[in-house]
């Protein structure tokens, strides 16, 4: 039994055949998959793919490199489409430096309504950080000193730091199929150690297809083969792993129980 934490079902390269792209990841195990929304134009094909598939659920967000073109979303806006019952979480929201496609100023007042939407709704935030470790950090410290609120760092591939301080602040990490590559020794180091009850897998896809797929779309089929290194690297079975990561899930996106 699995979980795919994170993917993109209505992206080009799943979005074409969704159907296929869905039965495919049934076959592979995978009883749950959460699609991420990402800008305010898709948030609808979300949701609506969210309606008719009862093992999807969706999420209402803005990605960080949207930042600039979303000016007028707002909390009061993310908390009135999260109150859907198919919504289970906000975001992905966060900073990425990496590639700067959003002015930072933006991406942070962006971030910051998101985890107030977070905070009043008591729904996960999904976070996404690249090159941009410190400031996410000191936001998400500093709006935890407001008030709680539930989270996940999703495609990890920071330092082992930041994870600790992450899960210091009561966020869960999730691995996706990056932690396959062979260039990927510091996550590899990181995931390994990571807290029974604090981990979730995903893929991310379209994107980032693990080990045997490079260079291919990834799918939410994939998770399994994640899921299969990622036991054998941390020494647990895939039996272990499977139902840590489920029950994580469970846990943290409490409103899939519903």
């Amino acid at each position: 039994m699995l979980i795919d934490s994170h993917c993109h079902l209505n992206y080009k390269g799943l979005v074409e055949d969704q159907a296929a792209v869905l039965e495919r990841a049934r076959l592979s195990g995978v009883e749950l998959i959460l699609n991420i929304a990402t800008r305010e134009s898709e948030w609808d094909a979300v949701l609506a793919t969210a309606i008719r598939e009862p093992d999807v659920w969706a999420t209402v967000g803005i990605h960080p490199h949207e930042a600039d073109e979303h000016p007028h979303i707002d909390t009061a806006k993310l908390v009135d489409r999260a109150a859907h019952p198919r919504i289970v979480g906000i975001g992905e929201t966060g900073l990425d430096y990496y590639y700067d496609h959003s002015d930072r100023d933006r991406q942070q007042t962006s971030f910051r309504a998101h985890i107030a939407a977070a905070r009043e709704t008591q729904l996960p935030l999904i976070v996404h950080t690249r090159d941009a470790e410190d400031d996410t950090l000191a936001i998400l410290r500093d709006e935890m000193g407001k008030g709680a609120f539930p989270g996940v760092i999703h495609c990890f591939t920071a330092s082992g730091a930041f994870a600790d301080a992450a899960m210091e602040i009561g966020f869960y990490i999730s691995i996706s199929g990056i932690v396959t590559f062979r260039n990927a020794k510091d996550l590899q180091e990181t995931a390994k150690r990571l807290p029974a009850d604090r981990i979730l897998i995903e893929t991310d896809s379209p994107f980032l297809a693990p080990v045997p797929h490079r260079g291919k779309p990834c799918e939410p089929g994939y998770v399994a083969d994640t899921a299969r290194f990622l036991a054998n690297l941390r020494r647990e079975t895939i039996e272990e792993l499977e139902a840590n990561t489920t029950a994580n899930f469970r846990k943290l996106f409490a409103k899939t129980a519903s």
